[in-house]
């Protein structure tokens, strides 16, 4: 599932993180990639557990708490301290898939990467290029959103960001252990919720839509893993 979650950051809350990424160190983003990632990085980002990646990272992984849509199509039991990262100068992201495994520097927490997410600090006009492509069973799906919107997409995909010809593009990325590993799993679970919240919001909570509901929660009982 490719998902477009709006509105995760405020206009304030992305002109702060662009702000405090304005005055911070820049290293070569190939400090996090795997192995065959790293042949086809070129961007820069902040380093991890620094300073900026450390205040901005809060920020996100707060506002992701805020967010319903997220809760509902990611099911997180974990999430990778959010990294921020910049392209421009032609700068791109080869065709890649995400390392299965990721270690939260500094620590001994380990994290299972069963989502993928971008969430955009610029918006589009201000770059050429740079669009997230994820490709699927039915082709290449493309992402370039708004500022402060987010993409959601299985972290076994392959995916690439075309080059930046013009502009800057500024994102953060980060990683999701789900409760639910599978994505089709995840899938189902997602649309019953949304289509439960419509029917509740037409006919309140009818026998049925209580009867919708336990069903939804016998299943996320039976996939999930805590």
């Amino acid at each position: 599932m490719l998902l477009h979650i709006p509105d995760v950051l405020t206009a304030k809350q992305v002109a702060h993180c662009r702000d405090v990424m304005g005055g911070a160190e820049w290293v070569d983003g190939s400090a996090t990639a795997g192995f065959q990632s790293t042949r086809v990085k070129r961007n820069d980002q902040l380093p991890e557990g620094g300073p900026a990646a450390r205040e901005l990272g809060e920020l996100v992984l707060d506002a992701l708490g805020k967010s319903p849509l997220f809760a509902s199509a990611a099911l997180p039991a974990k999430v990778f301290p959010p990294l921020f990262n910049r392209y421009a100068g032609g700068q791109a992201f080869g065709n890649h898939v995400d390392n299965a495994i990721r270690q939260v520097r500094g620590t001994g927490q380990r994290l299972r990467t069963d989502i993928s997410a971008t969430l955009f600090l610029s918006s589009p006009d201000e770059y050429d290029g740079g669009e997230l492509v994820v490709d699927d069973t039915y082709g290449p799906h493309s992402a370039k959103l708004p500022a402060g919107h987010l993409v959601l997409y299985p972290a076994t995909s392959l995916h690439r960001v075309t080059p930046v010809t013009r502009g800057v593009r500024l994102a953060s990325f980060f990683w999701v252990q789900s409760l639910v590993r599978e994505d089709a799993e995840r899938t189902l679970l997602f649309d019953m919720d949304l289509a439960i919240i419509k029917l509740r919001q037409q006919v309140g909570d009818s026998d049925a839509v209580v009867a919708l509901t336990g069903v939804y929660h016998n299943l996320l009982r039976r996939w999930a893993s805590v």
